[in-house]
């Protein structure tokens, strides 16, 4: 049903390679310290805390995240990273927001820029697509881990506004401050889940077919493998039958 959780579903099926290259390491160790300029102490860090959490669920370990705090405050020496937004859209007029941690913008703009224009893509405007997305948590359970009644009645109680099934996965959304909570109370319940995060989620849909679709894909895979960019996220949606066609 949703075209980000379809692609949320892919990046997961491709985290083991990933992680061989030791990418979802560095990712998440720029996110630490990055959210550690606001503070050190995840109890007062939100941001710190749910970044701690994705380290933990992909067994990193304690000195690894210990150091990427330290970088985050200061306390280590180390390039200076700055975040950065960008936005445009894919072939077939889809909205994407690509989520970037650069020591280099300079070299990033021009490294993105090419990857649009070289996969059918235009790099837009700051404020271009945006509006069309909303920070949310969104978090995925293989549709066969739970029934749908019993996931509602788990992770409405813990705040969560939406559910939804897109063929394969539950994907529950919930408002940023909730995201913990509804963690949480589904490890409390036994059902593990798919991918965790807190990320934009788009509020409509754009329907892509044929060559647009493959398209689309490969400037999605394309801007996931540049090793600066953290997320891509995309309001595309694909049949259930030509994504599996195309993966």
């Amino acid at each position: 049903m949703s075209g980000h959780s379809k692609w949320a579903t892919i990046k997961h099926k491709k985290a083991a390679l990933d992680s061989k290259r030791g990418k979802v390491f560095t990712r998440i160790i720029k996110e630490i310290s990055i959210a550690a300029r606001s503070g050190g102490d995840p109890d007062a860090n939100p941001r710190l805390r749910t970044a701690i959490l994705a380290a933990k669920a992909v067994s990193m370990p304690a000195d690894n995240i210990k150091r990427a705090i330290m970088r985050g405050t200061g306390e280590l020496e180390g390039s200076q990273i700055e975040e950065v937004m960008f936005e445009g859209y894919g072939p077939g007029g889809a909205a994407v927001l690509v989520n970037v941690a650069t020591d280099n913008r300079n070299r990033t703009v021009s490294e993105i820029r090419h990857t649009f224009s070289k996969n059918g893509g235009n790099l837009g405007e700051q404020g271009s697509v945006a509006w069309m997305f909303e920070r949310k948590s969104q978090v995925l359970v293989e549709s066969n881990k739970a029934t749908e009644d019993q996931l509602m009645g788990i992770v409405l109680d813990a705040g969560a506004d939406d559910l939804r099934n897109d063929g394969s996965n539950w994907e529950i959304l919930s408002p940023p401050e909730a995201h913990e909570k509804v963690l949480d109370a589904l490890h409390k319940a036994g059902i593990p889940t798919v991918s965790a995060e807190i990320g934009m989620v788009p509020k409509n849909l754009v329907k892509l077919e044929g060559k647009n679709a493959a398209a689309m894909l490969r400037l999605s895979e394309a801007l996931e493998d540049h090793d600066d960019v953290q997320n891509v996220y995309s309001n595309f949606d694909i049949d259930e039958s030509e994504m599996a066609a195309l993966v």
